[in-house]
Order: C-alpha cells, then structure tokens, then sequence
C-alpha cells in the first residue's frame, strides 16, 4: 500500500509538472504573443499576424539570402540590403509597425521622442538577454544592466577620457604608418595598382587595438583578434535563429567551437592581464587601456575598499578586453572603408580634406591637437557614419507597460530602433536623405538633426559608446596620413555589397586603384 501511495504521488508530481511546463509554453508561444498583437493592432499599428513559434524569422532568413545574392548598383540606399525584412515592412505598413523576433513581438521606433525616451530611460528599457552562446563574443559593458553596468562604466570611464587618450596616440600612428608602409611597397614599381583595402583596414584596426589596448603585448593580442574574427561569423548564425532553453548545453559543432574559441581567448587574455599587472608594480605609468583600466579598477577597490562587490575582478576585466577588441576594431575598419569607398566616389571632397590635412599638418606627423581641429576630415566622418552606421538597429525590452511617443508598448514586448532606416529617413533628414553630403555637418551634429535624436552611429543616452572618441581618433589619423601619401579611386572591380556580419562590412571587399603622391 505505501509502495502504491508513493507511485501515486510521483505521478501525480509528474503530471503536475507537466501542466505547468505546458501552460508557461503555451503562454510563451501563444497566449503572450496574440495579446501583445491584438494590444497594438487596437492602436492602428500593422504588422504580419503571428506565426507560431518562429514569428517572422524564417522569412527575414530568406530575405536577407536573397539580397546577399545580389549586389546593389553603386549608390547609397543600402537599407533594402542590410536589413531588407525592416526596410519593406516600413514599406508597406509605415513607421508605427511590429514584426515577430520568434514569439517575441518587436515595435519599430522611428520617432525621435520615442528612441529618445527608449534610450536615455535605460532602467524602465533594459538590453535584451541575449542568447547565452552571442556572450561568448558580445560581452562586457555592452550587454550589463543595472548596477553592474554602472561600476563598470565608473571604471572604465577613464581609460577613455580624451587626455589619456593623447598617451595611445603614437601606438596609433606607429600602426597607420606600418600600413602605408605596405602600400607604398605595393606601389613600388609603377605608383599605381588595384588594392582591396578592405583586408589591411581589418588588420589596421586590429593592430591599433592591440597596440593601444595591450601595449608590448600586441603581438599576443593579435592571436585574440583572429578567434574573434572567427567567434564573430559564428555568432551571427547564432542570432538568426530562435533561441530554446538549454540548446547550447549540446554538443552541437558549432556549439563547441564556440565554447572552445572562448577558452583559448580566455587563456590569451589572462596571460595578457597578469603582464600588465606585474609591469604596473614596477610604478611604471600605463600607457595602454589595459593598464588605464587596471589602474582605474585598483582606485576604485582601494577607495572603496570596505564595500562589498567593489571594483572588477579577472573575469570582468577578460570580458572588457574582448570588448575592446570586439567594438574597437569592427567599428573603426568599417568606418574607414565606407570612407574610402565614398571619397572614391567624390573626388572634390577627398580634394578638400586632403587639402586640409595638409594645411594642418604637411608631410609631418599628424598630432593629436591639429586631428581634433579637422573640420571637413570630421564632416565626412560623420556623414559615412549617417550613411553606413556600423550597427544597423538598437534593441530594448519593455520592462513594463509604457507610453512611446504616440504609443503605448505593452510589457515585455521589444522596442527597436533601425538605425539604418532612421539615419536614411526623408522627414528627418531632407529629400537628400540617402546623397552623400558632409556639408550638412558644416555646423556640428546639433545644427544637422534639428535637435532631434536622429543620429545614432554610436548609440545615444547614457550607453552611448564609451570608444566612440577612441575610434574617432583612429579614423581621423589614419585618413589623415592616407590622404598625404595617396589618391584613390574606385577600381572596375569594384562589387558593391555591404552586408551585416555583426557589422556593415564588404561582402566581396574594396577594389581601389591607389596612386601614390
């Protein structure tokens, strides 16, 4: 009898279990999703209907096949390109509109108030979680909320302040420098030929960082580059796909190259980490953000040194290192490859700041002071980065029923922001929204939105980039010195086709016919 009492009670444990693991699935993949859908459909927003499970992620997956297939016609309207799901959604069922991240409903956010109030109220839109295998590579202060983003941004604030940013310059220099170098070689014997730039940019931006981040461990820092590069590729498959509870705990192929990737980086960085702890008690002052960041983090642990959970330990700084490289050196090498791209198209404005340059500087080295006085240098930057933001969109979730602009968001749904698709917007931007034009940044970023939160290559509010001035710097240097040792131009063979690898990156790289000067 108590054998069959205790029987009794297993299975009706089980079968307890079961209707609350079924009730929270079903909830999750129906329920949730066509209450959020019937909330904004009530308010005139449009959208596909849900469908189960998989949302709208199938066919955003064969959009984006589809337009990887076929290169554009060389022009500046690559929204239809880098996210073509959004881009005819938009389309179709305007600005206020919703599509389906899996069961999750996701409501666009195109008007400046409502990105403004999604991004400066950072405790009421939180980061999504991510998948747990895109940490592996999307880490550090990027994915932190709450009061671990906070110490954290507290320290590494001053490795990035724009005094100590004057220490790293000459590692910068010495890095750009190595690459005309190179090219010069290239151009040795008749002082013109077709380079594709796309690869030295990566490597550039992947030597400066490490140079700048690592100091004389730059070479070890480099083997941390190349299993990013590969961890980066494979986390984009990872974030194509819905995530399901437990998926990464299987011994999936991809699955254990990722954890294996993340192992060897770990050992890379610690080994790293323990150098520049060992040379920093030799009293030496750093001079590289590794060493800015541990002596800002030792500061931190001695002034508060009677509070719990103080300061960073070796976990976190190996995790603000892949960030660093991750953010660092994707960035800068796109930036500077759509800029190559765009004064190859524009003679007179490569003209014009190579005739800044060299006023400010001549043949000489350019120096940190003469960098931040380039007004036209800085015009096209920002213009690339309207044109060709590193990151395409934004994502928050909405950690509790809120007002947006004209709508209301129900809880839990995720708010985005295409940056693509805002930076390209006709109503902010003029019917030149999508033409190459620096002179609309004549009178700084202020005077060219209106005042509106409308230019985001960076991000806006209080996680705005914390690197952006670091990859401003890079960007100008490295312009900089290619503009007073070269012309270019597009070359015939040139395929244009950006596409979203993490970033906008060439799908088939940069053909450009450099002419020393």
């Amino acid at each position: 009898m108590e054998g069959d009492a205790a029987t009794m009670l297993c299975v009706g444990l089980l079968v307890a279990f079961v209707i609350v693991f079924l009730t929270k699935a079903l909830r999750w993949v129906w329920l949730e999703p066509k209450s959020a859908e019937r909330f904004l459909r009530r308010q005139g927003l449009k959208g596909n209907s849900y469908t189960l499970f998989f949302g709208d992620i199938k066919t955003m997956a064969t959009m984006l096949r589809e337009a990887k297939s076929k290169p554009l016609d060389i022009n500046d309207d690559i929204a239809p390109r880098l996210g073509p799901f959004q881009h005819q959604l938009v389309k179709d069922c305007g600005k206020d509109s919703f599509f389906w991240y899996g069961p999750k409903i996701t409501v666009n956010i195109m008007d400046p108030e409502g990105i403004k109030e999604v991004l400066n109220v950072i405790s009421d839109y939180p980061k999504p979680s991510l998948n747990p295998l895109a940490k592996l590579l999307i880490t550090g202060l990027v994915d932190l909320d709450g009061e671990k983003w906070s110490k954290h941004r507290k320290v590494i604030n001053p490795a990035f302040n724009l005094v100590k940013l004057k220490h790293v310059l000459p590692a910068m220099f010495h890095s750009c420098n190595q690459m005309m170098n190179e090219w010069k070689m290239l151009l040795s014997k008749t002082g013109s030929c077709v380079v594709d730039v796309w690869p030295f940019l990566n490597n550039l931006s992947a030597d400066v960082i490490s140079r700048t981040a690592f100091g004389s461990s730059y070479e070890e820092g480099k083997i941390v580059f190349e299993l990013l590069k590969e961890q980066a590729q494979l986390t984009a498959k990872v974030l194509q796909s819905v995530y399901i509870p437990g998926w990464r705990f299987l011994p999936t192929r991809l699955n254990k190259r990722m954890k294996k990737i993340d192992h060897e980086i770990g050992n890379v960085l610690s080994g790293i980490i323990q150098k520049q702890e060992a040379i920093m008690k030799t009293c030496e002052a750093p001079n590289n953000l590794l060493g800015l960041l541990l002596e800002s983090n030792q500061k931190e642990i001695e002034d508060l040194g009677l509070k719990k959970d103080v300061g960073m330990n070796t976990d976190d700084v190996i995790n603000e290192c892949k960030l660093f490289y991750f953010a660092g050196q994707e960035t800068t090498s796109v930036l500077l490859n759509w800029t190559m791209v765009l004064l190859s198209r524009f003679p007179k404005w490569q003209t014009l700041a190579r005739e800044e340059v060299i006023e400010t500087f001549g043949t000489q080295e350019p120096d940190y002071d003469g960098l931040n006085r380039l007004k036209v240098v800085t015009m096209i930057l920002y213009e690339v980065l309207r044109l060709y933001p590193p990151v395409t969109a934004i994502t928050r979730v909405v950690k509790k029923e809120a007002k947006v602009g004209n709508l209301t968001l129900p809880e839990g749904a995720l708010a985005t922001i295409p940056i693509v698709l805002v930076h390209h917007d006709f109503e902010l931007w003029g019917s030149d929204a999508k033409e190459f034009k620096p002179e609309r940044f004549s009178e700084g970023i202020l005077k060219a939105t209106k005042g509106q939160v409308s230019f985001l290559p960076f991000g806006w509010g209080p996680r705005i980039c914390i690197g952006q001035n670091f990859a401003l710097l890079e960007a100008k240097m490295a312009l900089s010195l290619i503009l007073q040792n070269f012309s270019f131009e597009l070359s015939s063979s040139y395929v244009h086709a950006p596409t979203t690898v993490i970033t906008a990156q060439p799908q088939f790289g940069t053909s450009i016919v450099l002419q020393k000067l």
